[in-house]
């Protein structure tokens, strides 16, 4: 029994990078929870000379400190600089340490090279807090669903573009002012791009696929863009409908088994769970087989849900706990699929701006003194190949329940507008 006792209770001695906003809460959280056994012996840092509220012979600028000492087993990383955490990362296994982790960019980035190095050396590495920050979605994609009955998952996933959606829905903002806020609160990088272009949301995306459905991708195999080109007018569209828009992740298990997945904008209408989930809150809507759909929600940002999401995977280590990546080893994992068609609202200034002849169809047409704007379907890899629908001010936004698979659709659509009379080869069918 002793031996099973001592097991449990495995003493976890960490050595830092990092003491930013996620490191100094994850410092002060381990204070108030003495009984993890887990105690902080080095931090390393950049700048020696920022003051910091920590005692000064916690710090070092010499990562060896850490990588090389042997009563060190757990490095925690929570840096921003993807580079350099994945130096770390891969040193500290190979050097016979666990890693915790919460930099989305360097996991989406380097997602092959981690898998590998986590099977040779036999070390953790946990990222929990990467995702969703206070929501444990990793875990339960990881444990609890079989993916054959994984449907669908959407999530908002990224909390400074929620909350500038939030704000330029609720308080009528524009965007400009909405990002000036998100920044001056702390919830948008100075540089904003990364979020509000969609980066951020991918990079988490690509590793809650491989979860999810064993998938195994880069960025750059993925159609995605963020909300840097909505517009005053599309909320103002979105509301008279009673609908939201949100920046949403998406993966849905296509009839081939293929699954097909996207970060891209979408109105969400009122009985979607993702459309409560405001300011800088994720979401996540699981849809399995015989679960129906489950919904998580929590702080996607912000130093403690960040830092207890880092804590619960320190917890776990003491059980020796890793992923174990059951959708890739142990099923037969999902391919991503490329033959899909999207319904998508689209609103532009100029007629030229947009590629009419990509649409397979265009159901509504609507010309307002401010702006154009159309509903139509249109092949996903006519938007994978193409970029005129992130340019000049176009803003392509998907319709609720976007997907559809198959070309009888096209087909049965293009008979019923003949019929109507509408010749489909001048242009437009006027909508309602």
């Amino acid at each position: 029994m002793s031996d099973q006792h001592s097991y449990h209770h495995q003493q976890l001695t960490i050595g830092m990078f990092g003491f930013g906003v996620v490191g100094e809460g994850l410092y002060q959280v381990l204070q108030k929870t003495p009984s993890l056994k887990a105690h902080i012996k080095t931090v390393c840092i950049k700048n020696p000379d920022k003051k910091r509220n920590a005692p000064a012979a916690l710090f070092t600028t010499d990562k060896d400190k850490i990588l090389q000492d042997p009563e060190i087993n757990v490095v925690v990383e929570v840096i921003d600089d993807a580079d350099a955490a994945f130096d770390i990362a891969s040193t500290a296994m190979r050097n016979g340490k666990h890693v915790v982790s919460a930099s989305k960019k360097m996991i989406a980035e380097n997602l092959p090279a981690l898998l590998d190095l986590q099977a040779k050396t036999g070390k953790s590495m946990l990222y929990e807090s990467a995702a969703c920050a206070s929501i444990p979605v990793i875990r339960n994609l990881e444990e609890y669903y079989d993916n054959d009955l994984l449907h669908s998952m959407q999530a908002i996933v990224n909390g400074s573009t929620n909350y500038i959606l939030t704000r330029m829905f609720e308080d009528k903002l524009d965007y400009r002012d909405a990002l000036l806020q998100a920044q001056q609160l702390g919830f948008a990088e100075s540089n904003p791009a990364l979020d509000v272009e969609g980066y951020d949301a991918l990079n988490k995306w690509i590793f809650l696929l491989t979860h999810a459905y064993g998938i195994v991708s880069s960025p750059a195999e993925h159609l995605f863009t963020g909300i840097q080109n909505i517009q005053s007018f599309d909320a103002i569209v979105a509301a008279e409908k009673g609908w939201s828009i949100k920046l949403v992740a998406q993966a849905q298990k296509l009839s081939d088994g293929k699954v097909a997945a996207f970060v891209l904008p979408q109105l969400v209408k009122p009985d979607n769970h993702l459309s409560f989930v405001r300011h800088e809150n994720n979401g996540v809507v699981i849809e399995s087989g015989f679960a129906d759909k489950q919904f998580f929600y929590g702080k996607g940002a912000g130093s403690f849900p960040t830092a207890s999401a880092v804590l619960s995977d320190i917890s776990a280590l003491r059980y020796d706990y890793a992923y174990e990546y059951k959708k890739l080893y142990h099923h037969q994992p999902a391919k991503l699929a490329d033959n899909y068609y999207l319904r998508v609202y689209c609103s532009f200034n100029l007629m030229t701006d947009v590629q009419r002849d990509d649409f397979e169809w265009i159901e509504e047409w609507h010309a307002r003194e401010e702006r154009k704007y159309l509903v139509g379907v249109i092949h996903a890899g006519k938007l994978a190949g193409s970029t005129w629908w992130k340019e000049n001010q176009v803003s392509l936004i998907l319709l609720p329940d976007p997907l559809m698979e198959s070309i009888d659709l096209v087909k049965l659509k293009r008979k019923s507008l003949e019929l109507a009379g509408i010749q489909l080869h001048h242009g437009y069918g006027m909508g309602s």
